[in-house]
């Protein structure tokens, strides 16, 4: 098994918590069918967030070819980008490389469509929230309508995930609010919810809430495993 594991690139660093994360999981997973005395190959590069941060859009694009281009000659096979919001660069991207990048949508997706979910609520920051990057792919690929919060709750949202959960901080407070906007998503005909923030499934856990949670970081980390075990 270990003989013919493909090499997997990650784009890091957007947050480096998240990154932690992905190689923490990737690793655990990897380590269920291999076995924990080895591990899986894989390329990290992590990038400064405060790219992420200037919002200057064709920096983060030109940022992320450059990045993924190092990833393909070094032996990579596919990308994983650590993270959802840097997502907004795959349309971008792919067309330039010759490698896949395993998008954090078609995780989803694919999971939504086995659960049978068809109206799914997006929680996590402002840009991940409102751009087209996983709604497209959900209703493009699997059929599945992506609904956000009210515009009045977005602000709160951007500020509990950048300013306490990729810092780290689960609040009280925080977890309060993304609980009261999983009700009104679902009173808005939401059947499942995607924690589309790699730390919300932290301070959200699936058994406080009524209704099926979809955790993108662990399905994109899942989607990784498979594909580096072919």
């Amino acid at each position: 098994m270990t003989e013919n594991m493909q090499t997997l690139g990650m784009i890091g660093g957007t947050s480096w918590h998240s990154t932690i994360e992905y190689y923490k999981l990737i690793n655990q997973m990897a380590g269920k069918v291999i076995g924990e005395q080895a591990n899986p190959p894989l390329i990290i590069h992590s990038i400064n967030i405060e790219l992420m941060r200037e919002q200057n859009k064709e920096k983060i694009n030109a940022k992320y070819l450059a990045v993924s281009e190092q990833l393909q000659n070094a032996g990579a096979k596919a990308i994983v980008i650590c993270a959802n919001t840097p997502h907004m660069v795959y349309d971008f991207v792919q067309p330039k490389i010759q490698i896949p990048i395993l998008h954090i949508a078609d995780a989803t997706g694919k999971e939504a469509e086995k659960l049978g979910l068809k109206k799914l609520g997006l929680l996590g920051n402002r840009p991940t929230m409102t751009g087209n990057f996983i709604p497209k792919v959900l209703k493009e690929n699997y059929g599945i309508e992506t609904i956000i919060p009210s515009e009045e709750f977005i602000p709160q949202a951007h500020e509990y995930v950048s300013k306490e959960l990729t810092q780290g901080i689960f609040s009280d407070a925080a977890k309060s609010f993304f609980r009261e906007q999983i009700g009104l998503l679902k009173a808005r005909g939401a059947d499942g919810i995607i924690l589309g923030c790699t730390e919300l499934p932290l301070l959200i856990k699936e058994n406080e809430v009524d209704i099926p949670t979809l955790a993108t970081t662990n399905l994109h980390a899942q989607m990784a495993v498979d594909f580096i075990l072919n």
